[in-house]
Parts: C-alpha cells; sequence; structure tokens
C-alpha cells in the first residue's frame, strides 16, 4: 500500500505543467517557514491521505522536487500564517495605550481645516471653470477686445507708477523694479504697452504680426539698453544702484556687460548696434535690400518727396496737376483716398488677357490673400513703416495706405431734379462705365457698413483633431503606408491631406471612402485624388461647427477692393478659407442649380447685392425675371431695372426676344465703329474719338452692361420651351462681346429643363447640393454635387477650369437687403424701358394654309403628342381620313413644329411634350 501510494506521488509530481511548477520555483525562493508538528509524521515526512475513488489529494502536487530542502508554497502560506496569528494572539501583541484627547483633538482641527480648504477651492475652482465657460461662449472679437484692453489698462498702470509717480505701496514697488530693470529707459514701458495694446484692439487678427511686431521691440530695446550701458562708462553692480539706474539698468549690464569684458567696448558697441537695427528692420518687415525704397516712402510720408507720375498695373495715370474741380473722384470710407485723372487707352481688345480666369486674382502689388479674407502681406514680408509701428492711417484692415497730399474738397454739383446727398463713387479703371452727365452724378453707392460681418475664422479645433486621430487608426487598420500630414480648415468643411509611402497605389486610399465615413461619422465624405497642384490626397470632410461667411466680409476683402469692375460679385470662401471674387464679365454666363433649400434663392440674393454696393444705374442695368413672383420682389423700384420685374413666363420670353434685339443694335454699333467689344466701343465714346456720321443727329453714350437674372428656368421652358431655348441660345452664344450676360438659375436640373443647347452656351456653373448623381451630371458634366452637404455649400466650374472649386457661398439676410434697396431707391428713381414691356399684337386669324380642317388638325395633334407617336398611318385608321387628307395633316403639323420631317417609313419625331399639349393647340387655333 505504501508502494502504491508513493508511485501515486511520483506521478502526481511528474504530471504538474510548466505554469505550475514556474510558480513553486519562485515562491521557493522566499524563506520557509517551520511547518506545524500536527501535519508531519514520524519520519518528517507528510502523509498522504487517500479518497473515496482511490486517488490521492492533492496536497502532494504542490511538494517540491525531491533533494530540494523547500515546502510547496501553499503549505508554507499556511503555515506563516497559522504560527504568526498564535504568536501574536498568545505572547507576542504587547497591550495598546489608552487615546491621548490632545492628539484627537488636534486630528479633528486638521481635518476640519482641510475640508475648510477642499470646500473654498472647490468653490473657487466652479467659479473660475465657470467663467472660463462664459469667455468661451463669448464672441472672439469681444474676446480680443479683452486682452486689448487689459493691455491697455496694464500700460495706464504703468504710466501713472513711471510718470505721475503714484504715492502708494503699488506705485513705489513698481517704479523700483522698472527703473532697476531698464535703468533710464524705464519711462518707455508704457509706451511700448500702449502700442501693444494699440495692436490687440486695431488688428486683432494680425497675430503673427504682433509677434514679429513684439520681438522686433525686444531686439531694439535689448541693443540700446546695452549701448546706453557702454555710453554710461559700463558700471558695475559693485558702483553702487544709482549708476546701474542712471546707464541701462540690470537688463543693459546682463547684456553689455559680459559682451565688453570679453571683447572690449569698442567692438561690443557695434554688435550692440547691429542688434538694434535688427530689431527696426523686423518692425517694419523690410529686408534688408529694401531699406533704400523704404527711406523713399519715409520720405514721401512726410512730404519730402514727390511721387512718381506713371501707370500702374490698371493702366491709370496719375495726373499730379489734377485738381479736384476738374473731375475728381471722392471716395467713401473704406475706400481707396487718393486723387487720380483716369486716362483709359484707345487701344482696342486691352481687356483680353492670355489665361484669363471669371475668379478675380489677389493683386500682386497687394500680397495674396490669406486665410479668412485678411489681406497678405507683401512677398518679402515688407510692410508700410506706419502700419507696422502699429499708427497706420487706415480705417480698418480693408483700407488702403491714404495719400499724403491733402485732399481738396469736392466741388458742388449742379442741383439735380431731386434731393441726393454728396457725390461719393467708387474709383474706376479703364473698363468701367463711366458716369453719365446730369442727375448721375450724384449717385452714392450704399455704405459696406450695411453689410454685417460673418464669425471669425478657425484655424483648429478639437473637432479636428478627433477627425485626424479617426483618418489615421483607418489607415493603420486596412495597412496602407500613408499618413495625415496636415489639414485646410474653411467654413463649412476641413480637407484633410493624406500623403502616401513609396509604392502605394492611390486606389488603396481612395476605395476606402464608406470605411472612412463610417469612422468619421459623416456620410458626406468627398475624396479628391490629387489636390491641384499637392503630391497629397484631399479628403473633405463636413464640419461639425461650421461658420458664417458674411457678403459683407467678402465684399470688404482686399481681393474684391483691389477690382473696380463694375460685375464683379462676391461669391464666398473655398475649403481654405481663401475669399472667392468673381467676375460676371468674365463668365460669361452662368447656370446655378440645385435642390430646394441647397442655397440657390441665397446665392442670387448675394449676387445682386454686389452689384448694388459697387455698381451704379448707369453701369449696370438688370432685368429680373421670377416666375415665383416672391423671390425677387424685395428688388422692386431699384435705379438698376429697366423694366418691372417679370413674373409672367409668357413676358418673360417676350423680355428675352428683346434681350436679343437689344444685342443686335449694340453689335450693330460696334460694326460700324469698327471695334470688336463693348469696353473698347465706350473708352472710345468716354474719350470723344468716336463721332456720328455727317448729317446724323446721334448722339454716342457709353452702353451699360445688362444683366439678365432668371430665377427658375423649368417654369419659363414648361410654358415657351422653343421660344425660352431659342432666345437663350442666341443670347449666349453671341451677346459676350455685347455686354449682356445671363445668370439662369433652376432648381429642377434635368434634362428637359436645362438642354445640351443651352449647356454647350453657358460655360460656368454654380452647382448646390443636388439630390441624385444624374443631376449632379446634368450641371456640372461630372459627379461630386450629391456629396454636398447643403445650406450654401457649393461648387464652382468656372470657364476653362477642368475641377470644381468647393466653396461656402456667402450669405446676407432679408434686412441687409432691405437696408441697400432702400439707399438706392433714395438716390434714384428707376427709368424703365417702354419697348420691353411692349407685346406685340398677335393675329387671332385662323391660317388660311389650314383652311376648313383646323378641327381635324386639333385632333391629329392631340393623338400624335399623346401617344408620342407620329405616323400616317394611324391618322388614316383613328380619323378615318384617306392617304391623301392625312399626309396633308402631318404636313401642316410639320410646318407647326408638332412633329420632325419624314424619314422614310419609320415614324416621324414628336417634338412637343405631353404637358405642353394645351399651348401648342391654343397655338394652332390661333391664340
Amino acid at each position: 500500500m505504501a508502494t502504491r501510494a508513493r508511485n501515486a506521488a511520483t506521478r502526481s509530481r511528474g504530471g504538474l505543467d510548466e505554469a505550475a511548477q514556474d510558480a513553486i520555483n519562485v515562491t521557493s525562493a522566499r524563506p520557509a517557514a517551520p511547518k506545524p508538528a500536527a501535519r508531519q509524521g514520524s519520519t518528517g515526512k507528510p502523509r498522504a491521505t487517500a479518497t473515496r475513488s482511490g486517488q490521492k489529494s492533492p496536497a502532494p502536487k504542490k511538494k517540491s522536487g525531491p533533494g530540494t530542502g523547500r515546502k510547496p508554497a501553499t503549505a508554507r502560506g499556511r503555515t506563516g500564517k497559522g504560527s504568526t496569528g498564535k504568536g501574536s494572539g498568545a505572547k507576542g501583541r504587547p497591550a495598546a495605550p489608552p487615546p491621548d484627547p490632545v492628539v484627537i483633538l488636534i486630528g479633528w482641527i486638521g481635518r476640519a481645516i482641510a475640508a475648510a480648504w477642499m470646500a473654498v477651492a472647490g468653490t473657487l475652482g466652479f467659479a473660475a471653470r465657470g467663467i472660463g465657460r462664459g469667455a468661451r461662449d463669448l464672441d472672439p472679437h469681444h474676446r480680443r477686445d479683452g486682452l486689448g484692453l487689459l493691455t491697455l489698462g496694464v500700460a495706464i498702470v504703468l504710466g501713472a507708477a513711471l510718470w505721475a509717480r503714484m504715492d502708494n505701496a503699488v506705485g513705489r514697488a513698481i517704479h523700483a523694479v522698472a527703473v532697476d530693470a531698464f535703468g533710464s529707459l524705464s519711462w518707455i514701458i508704457p509706451v511700448l504697452a500702449v502700442l501693444l495694446a494699440w495692436r490687440f484692439l486695431r488688428h486683432p487678427d494680425h497675430n503673427s504680426e504682433t509677434v514679429r511686431a513684439s520681438i522686433g521691440w525686444t531686439a531694439l530695446l535689448l541693443g540700446v539698453l546695452g549701448l546706453i550701458h557702454i555710453a554710461k562708462g559700463a558700471p558695475r553692480p559693485s558702483d553702487g544702484a544709482r549708476a546701474i539706474h542712471l546707464a541701462g539698468g540690470y537688463v543693459g549690464y546682463a547684456v553689455a556687460g559680459p559682451l565688453a569684458s570679453a571683447l572690449t567696448p569698442w567692438v561690443a558697441a557695434p554688435l550692440l548696434a547691429l542688434l538694434a537695427g535688427f530689431g527696426l528692420l523686423v518692425i517694419s518687415g523690410t529686408p534688408l535690400h529694401r531699406v533704400p525704397e523704404r527711406f523713399a516712402e519715409v520720405r514721401e510720408m512726410f512730404g519730402l518727396g514727390r511721387p512718381h507720375a506713371g501707370y500702374d498695373d490698371d493702366d491709370l495715370e496719375i495726373d499730379e496737376d489734377y485738381e479736384g474741380a476738374t473731375g475728381a473722384v471722392r471716395r467713401a470710407r473704406g475706400q481707396i483716398a487718393r486723387q487720380i485723372r483716369l486716362r483709359p487707352a484707345i487701344e482696342p481688345g486691352e481687356h483680353v488677357k492670355p489665361y484669363d480666369t471669371p475668379l478675380v486674382e489677389p493683386d500682386a502689388k497687394r500680397g495674396p490673400q490669406v486665410a479668412g479674407g485678411v489681406p497678405g502681406r507683401r512677398p518679402d514680408g515688407a510692410e508700410g513703416l506706419a502700419e507696422a509701428l502699429a499708427f497706420d492711417g487706415g480705417d480698418g484692415p480693408d483700407a488702403p495706405a491714404r495719400s499724403a497730399r491733402p485732399e481738396p474738397p469736392a466741388p458742388e454739383p449742379a442741383p439735380p431734379a431731386f434731393t441726393v446727398p454728396a457725390p461719393s463713387a467708387p474709383l474706376r479703371n479703364q473698363e468701367q462705365l463711366t458716369l453719365n452727365a446730369g442727375d448721375a452724378v450724384a449717385y452714392t453707392l450704399p455704405p459696406t457698413a450695411l453689410l454685417r460681418p460673418g464669425s471669425a475664422p478657425k484655424q483648429r479645433t478639437r473637432a479636428n483633431d478627433i477627425v485626424v486621430e479617426a483618418l489615421t487608426e483607418v489607415l493603420e487598420q486596412f495597412l496602407v503606408d500613408a499618413h495625415v500630414t496636415g489639414f485646410t480648415r474653411g467654413p463649412t468643411v476641413t480637407r484633410y491631406e493624406i500623403e502616401l509611402g513609396p509604392a502605394v497605389k492611390v486606389e488603396r486610399v481612395t476605395q476606402l471612402s464608406k470605411n472612412i465615413s463610417y469612422a468619421v461619422k459623416s456620410a458626406d465624405v468627398r475624396i479628391i485624388s490629387p489636390i491641384p497642384g499637392k503630391s497629397a490626397i484631399g479628403v473633405e470632410i463636413p464640419n461639425t461647427d461650421k461658420e458664417v461667411v458674411s457678403l459683407g466680409d467678402v465684399l470688404k476683402s482686399q481681393v474684391a477692393l483691389s477690382d473696380h469692375h463694375p460685375m464683379v460679385v462676391g461669391l464666398g470662401k473655398d475649403v481654405e478659407g481663401h475669399v472667392l471674387v468673381a467676375n460676371l464679365a468674365k463668365m460669361p454666363h452662368v447656370l446655378i442649380a440645385g435642390a430646394t433649400g441647397a442655397g440657390k434663392s441665397v446665392c442670387l440674393n448675394g449676387l445682386i447685392s454686389s452689384i448694388l454696393v459697387r455698381s451704379t444705374p448707369d453701369e449696370v442695368r438688370m432685368i429680373l425675371i421670377d416666375p415665383k413672383r416672391v423671390e425677387l420682389t424685395i428688388y422692386d423700384g431699384i435705379p438698376h431695372l429697366i423694366t418691372p420685374i417679370i413674373t409672367s413666363p409668357k413676358k418673360a420670353a417676350e423680355a428675352l426676344d428683346w434681350v436679343v434685339g437689344e444685342m443686335e443694335r449694340r453689335y450693330d454699333d460696334l460694326a460700324a465703329s469698327g471695334f470688336r467689344h463693348l469696353d473698347d466701343f465706350n473708352k472710345a465714346v468716354r474719350a470723344g474719338q468716336l463721332k456720328p456720321p455727317p448729317g446724323s443727329e446721334r448722339v454716342y453714350l457709353p452702353y451699360p452692361y445688362l444683366l439678365v437674372i432668371v430665377d427658375e428656368l423649368a417654369d419659363l421652358m414648361m410654358v415657351a420651351p422653343r421660344d425660352v431655348e431659342d432666345a437663350v441660345v442666341r443670347i449666349t452664344q453671341l451677346a459676350r462681346a455685347a455686354g449682356i450676360h445671363l445668370v439662369l438659375a433652376t432648381q429642377r436640373p434635368s434634362v428637359d429643363v436645362v438642354t445640351g443647347l443651352i449647356k454647350a452656351n453657358v460655360p460656368s456653373r454654380l452647382a448646390f447640393a443636388t439630390s441624385s448623381l444624374a443631376d449632379s451630371r446634368v450641371i456640372l458634366d461630372q459627379p461630386g454635387a450629391e456629396k454636398l452637404v447643403g445650406q450654401g455649400d457649393a461648387l464652382f466650374l468656372p470657364m476653362g477650369a477642368s475641377k470644381p472649386v468647393r466653396l461656402q457661398n456667402a450669405f446676407v439676410s432679408e434686412k441687409e437687403i432691405r437696408d441697400i434697396v432702400a439707399h438706392c431707391k433714395k438716390q434714384a428713381e428707376p427709368t424703365y424701358r417702354e419697348d420691353v414691356a411692349a407685346v406685340p399684337e398677335k393675329s387671332r386669324e385662323i391660317d388660311a394654309e389650314i383652311g376648313d380642317d383646323l378641327d381635324l388638325l386639333v385632333q391629329a395633334a392631340e393623338l400624335i403628342i399623346s401617344t408620342q407617336f407620329g405616323s400616317t398611318s394611324m391618322l388614316q385608321r383613328k380619323l378615318r381620313v384617306g392617304f391623301a387628307k392625312a399626309g396633308r395633316l402631318m404636313d401642316l403639323l410639320e410646318s407647326r413644329n408638332v412633329v420632325g420631317p419624314s424619314e422614310g417609313s419609320k415614324a416621324r419625331d414628336v417634338l412637343v411634350r405631353p404637358e405642353d399639349m394645351d399651348a401648342t393647340i391654343i397655338l394652332l387655333r390661333g391664340g
């Protein structure tokens, strides 16, 4: 029996797994506690106990190997506990001393103080967090104003302490610290604080420029303090505090002392002068090679120099001897306040430029446009010296520098037929139409202050970081060697840039579009491969925190102010936050389409408001066609209209016919005078170079631009499709050189509304969110519009571009529109053209060619249009007429454009849709 037990113990010990053996080896390294005597036999070995099944107890499995002298871990642990417990309970534990009341009282007092401290800290923390949350809810402009006002308050305290010698503990402490630090230049500290506050309040969006100016001032101050310290004999702290105070203070000693000791004062002084000069260059933003030009600007600023007279980039000659009484144009606040005399060239064709685009690019002289519509700096970082010193003379961030020469007072014009304010017209270039003589001179453009600013642009938010993490996780999950290298945040959409690793296909990323949509929790994800001008893939994802783009911000931007063409309109901002401004005269026609509620009506309001704010009635005239009767009625009565707002589709077709006649009349004048474009004709008229033929009483006047806006093209195409399509196609084919431009808008972008002929002759497209891919292909000839998020999110495809530009359309509220319209109505009354509204008389007599077959002809038309099957044999069967009569009816329907020409034995094409059958029957009856 004992042999069986030993064998079983051996088998159990040999069956230990590796994990148990490792545990035993680890625990066996600890010092073993003695086993209790009751658990051991006479031989010192543990007894084996048998179970009912004949197996041994698990105790032997936890024994250590033979010859090791170690005890099992479990038994050792239990034994240690047992022995410890026995020892402490029986005789090892000493008696507890009685509690001391003083110690208990001190503990209670400490806990009460800690509880009070935590309560006060929690209250203060809660209040601070509440103030922080409230500050985050404030408008960004208010937060920036708060920073500027705080800096101004600090400047006031410093001035009171250093200049007025504020006689209290705070004033004396500030004075002592300032004098110790800056010595004899301590008085300049309040001046620097005032400049910094002015920078915060005047240019809150130019943070990078503020940092640059701060670095420059610091370098200048250190250099000057070091020079003063050397000039005062380089005193040491051992010479006394007064000697340090009379020199450059301890800051000057720290800058110049070690330098003078190591290199002698004669070497240290030029080095410190170079440091001060570098500070001046940084402050003014002037590279070293532009120093002579800056001296010339300073001389002109103080009237010591004479500005160069010549032609600028706009071909405008500045006439120095031109006085205000001879026609100088005074600009309103926020516009270029310079008196110049416009001398447009007479050479034809100057408006044509290679690689021209309808989008207005930033002027090279004014620098590029940066995000948020803030005017960019010059390529070399140079700015005006006065602006760099925070004492610019502009009236706003959009206002260019004023001329140093004082402006002579504007002459009083002749009293017009109605009372108007003083003239204030914008600056015009060689393509701008001038005002006619008479009452038009007194027209004043609406101030841009009527347009409210939008929300401040954001460069980065927490939502952008979350999306970057999600995109990175998707790429890692699918083992794509690509990285998110950056992003550009727009008002509505942020474009994330993904760069691929070597030997990675672009399709590896593009085929993950659905996974990306799932990861970022957005169904409106658009992938651009590649980003134009970059070796990267763009992933456009809508922002969860969108920004409002205001039409006022767009029209006040430097891009809009740099181009004075009357047909320039504000569109909005692109994905990178750049302002987009387009010239309708270069489009030359645009098709706007999108689903209901996508932002099409707001876009039309923005276009019309841009024209009203920037152009006078003698420069741009408009025809507004509004079949829906409610969208454009707010503009009724503005002086830019040549006819009341047209709401009848039939009158709209007649107005388009009149536009065709006006186009032909303009082309007659262009052909007779030998010009190819209306701008060249207007230049010649203004310069007096174009004379009427001898004996003619005609007086040549400049032609205004004519803008025709159709709010709903689908309604016109339903009533008179042939007439409307013919007029639109003829206008779009020929009217560009005549200064006539079309804006067609529809919310039903289908092939029966936007026909192939219309699409072929309207090169510029603006697509808002559509409901299907087919609608996007109708507008843009490519997909993309079906993935837009709506509410002003659009794709703009200008003439000549291969890929559309994604933008957020500028928003203009109804109140802003009403204020602009009210201002325009106060300036002048509308002058309507009578020939536009005149409807030509149409004969209602039955055509003699039809004769007595009118009823049969109407029946045949109804049968063919309803079945959309034009067959002579069908007419024979249905109308029970002979072949000759059926053939004659078919010829009459062909002459009325109901069916197409004969194609042998095949059925004729039916040219009229079933929904247009009533209008066709009326025309057949002579109506």
